[in-house]
C-alpha cells in the first residue's frame, strides 16, 4: 500500500524512517495524478534536463581537484602556488553568484543555463591546452564566474515546475546532480588521468559535456506556460514563507536587493558557508591527502569517491526525511545532521589510522554533509521565498557561502607546506570545528525561523482585521 503523508497518518517513527525506492517512486506517480499527461510528459523532461545540466557543471569544474598533484609535478609548482590557482576560481565564482542570481531572476533560467554551460565547456577544454601559470588563473576566473551560473539556474529551472508538498522529496533525489557529477569526474577524469595524462582528462570531459548542453538545449524550459500549458504551482500567495518579496516575472535591481539584504537569507548563506567550507575542502583535497599518505593518483581518485556515494545516500535521504519525517522543518534536519558531523569527523581525527580507513570515516562525513547542502541549497531556498524567488535566494545563498570554500582552499594550503602529516592532522581539526559551528548556527536559524513565522502570522491577522 502507498505510504501517506505524515501530515495525515498516525505510523510510528520507524515505519517513516523506512521507506524504499519503489515506495518513493510510487509516491511521485501519486502527487502527479492530478496533473495532465502533458504535464507529467514535461516535467519528466525538465527533471532530466536540468539534473543533467548541473551533472555537467561538475564535468566541466572539478578536473583540477583530481589533477592537482600531476600539474604540480609538471610543472615543478609548490603546493601553495597549486592552491592560488584554485582561489582565483572560487573568489570568482562567489561573485559570480550574486550576478548570475540577478541575470536568472531577471532573465530566467534557461538562458543562464545554456549560456553559463557553454562557456564553461570551451574553458575547462582550455585549461587542458594551458601552459603558463598566468594562463591558468585567467582561465580559471572565466571558468568561474560562468559556473557561478549553474545552481541558481538549476533551482530556478525546476522550481516552477514543483509544487510545495512534494518539493523536499523529489529535490532530495533531484540534488544528487553534483554528487553524481563529482562521482563521474573521478572515475572518467580519474580514468583519463591514469591512461593519458592531466591534459585529457580536461579535454574529454568537456567533450563529454557537449551532449549534455544540447539535452538541456532541447528539454529544458522555464515554466509550464512557456509551452502552452496550465501552471502546476497554483497559490502563488505568502502562507508559509519566511521571505516575502516580489513575485513579478522580472524585477529591478531594487528588488533584487530587498531579497539580498534579508536578515534570514543572509543567516541561511553564512550557515552554508561552514557546509561549502567542508565539502570544498574535502572535494579538493581528499584525493592530495589519499595520494600523500602512499596511494597512487588513480587509487586515490577511485577511494576518494567513497565520500561522494555515501553523499549521495545523504542527500536523498534528507529530501525524504525532511518531508516524511520532519514535516518540511529543514532547520532541525540540518542541526540533527550537523551532530552526524561531529561524530564523522571524531573518527576521522581517532580512527583514521589507515588511507582506506580514512576514507570510510570520510564516508560518514560525507553522508552527513551532503543532506545540509542539498536542502540549504535547493529545498530551503525555495521553502522560504516561494517557486519564482528560489533562483535569487539560491545564488545569494550559495555566493555567502562560497567565501567558505576560498578559505579553505589558502589556509589547508598553508597548513600542509611543510609537514604534510601535521598538516592533515591540523587540517581534520579545522574541520571539526567548522562543524561544531553549523551546528550551533543551526539552533540560530530554528529561532530565526519561528520568530519570523511568528511576526507574519500577527502582521496578516492585523491586516485581516482578525
Amino acid at each position: 500500500m502507498l505510504a501517506r503523508p505524515v501530515r495525515e497518518t498516525g505510523y510510528s517513527l520507524t515505519q517513516y524512517l523506512i521507506i524504499s525506492p519503489t515506495d518513493f517512486l510510487w509516491g511521485i506517480l501519486r502527487v502527479e495524478t492530478s496533473l495532465t499527461s502533458e504535464q507529467r510528459f514535461w516535467r519528466w523532461r525538465i527533471f532530466l534536463a536540468t539534473y543533467a545540466a548541473y551533472a555537467g557543471y561538475y564535468l566541466t569544474r572539478k578536473a583540477y581537484t583530481i589533477c592537482k598533484t600531476s600539474i604540480q609535478a609538471d610543472f615543478d609548482w609548490d603546493s601553495q602556488a597549486i592552491a592560488h590557482i584554485w582561489t582565483s576560481y572560487l573568489i570568482a565564482y562567489a561573485v559570480g553568484q550574486f550576478v548570475c542570481s540577478y541575470l536568472g531572476r531577471k532573465h530566467g533560467p534557461r538562458a543562464l543555463l545554456l549560456g553559463g554551460l557553454g562557456i564553461s565547456i570551451v574553458i575547462n577544454a582550455m585549461l587542458g591546452l594551458a601552459n603558463s601559470y598566468a594562463t591558468f588563473i585567467c582561465l580559471m576566473i572565466v571558468s568561474g564566474l560562468a559556473q557561478a551560473s549553474g545552481w541558481p539556474g538549476a533551482v530556478g529551472g525546476v522550481a516552477e515546475w514543483l509544487r510545495p508538498k512534494e518539493r523536499g522529496a523529489i529535490m532530495g533525489f533531484w540534488c544528487t546532480s553534483y554528487v553524481v557529477g563529482n562521482m563521474v569526474v573521478k572515475f572518467v577524469g580519474g580514468l583519463l588521468l591514469h591512461s593519458y595524462g592531466w591534459r585529457f582528462s580536461f579535454v574529454g570531459l568537456s567533450a563529454l559535456t557537449c551532449f549534455v548542453w544540447v539535452l538541456l538545449y532541447l528539454w529544458q524550459r522555464n515554466r509550464p506556460e512557456d509551452v502552452g500549458l496550465d501552471p502546476i504551482v497554483q497559490d502563488r500567495e505568502h502562507d508559509g514563507r519566511a521571505v516575502r518579496a516580489s513575485e513579478d516575472l522580472q524585477v529591478t535591481w531594487a528588488q533584487y536587493l530587498q531579497i539580498a539584504l534579508n536578515p534570514l537569507v543572509l543567516t541561511m548563506g553564512i550557515s552554508y558557508f561552514s557546509i561549502k567550507f567542508l565539502r570544498y575542502a574535502l572535494d579538493s583535497w581528499l584525493p592530495a591527502f589519499l595520494n600523500y599518505q602512499g596511494m597512487d593518483v588513480a587509487r586515490a581518485s577511485y577511494y576518494s569517491s567513497i565520500f561522494d556515494w555515501a553523499g549521495l545516500a545523504g542527500a536523498v535521504a534528507a529530501g525524504i526525511a525532511v518531508d516524511r519525517l520532519f514535516r518540511g522543518n529543514w532547520a532541525v534536519l540540518c542541526f540533527v545532521m550537523g551532530l552526524g558531523m561531529i561524530t564523522g569527523y571524531l573518527a576521522v581525527i581517532y580512527l583514521g589510522a589507515s588511507p582506506a580507513s580514512m576514507a570510510v570515516w570520510f564516508g560518514l562525513v560525507g553522508f552527513m554533509v551532503y543532506g545540509p547542502d542539498t536542502l540549504l541549497s535547493g529545498a530551503a531556498a525555495v521553502s522560504v521565498a516561494g517557486e519564482r524567488n528560489g533562483v535569487a535566494v539560491a545564488g545569494i545563498v550559495n555566493g555567502v557561502a562560497s567565501i567558505g570554500p576560498i578559505i579553505q582552499e589558502e589556509v589547508i594550503g598553508w597548513l600542509i607546506r611543510g609537514d604534510i602529516a601535521a598538516g592533515m592532522r591540523n587540517t581534520n581539526r579545522l574541520a571539526l570545528a567548522m562543524s561544531i559551528l553549523f551546528t550551533v548556527l543551526m539552533l540560530v536559524m530554528i529561532w530565526r525561523l519561528r520568530a519570523t513565522h511568528a511576526k507574519h502570522r500577527e502582521r496578516d491577522a492585523k491586516a485581516s482585521g482578525q
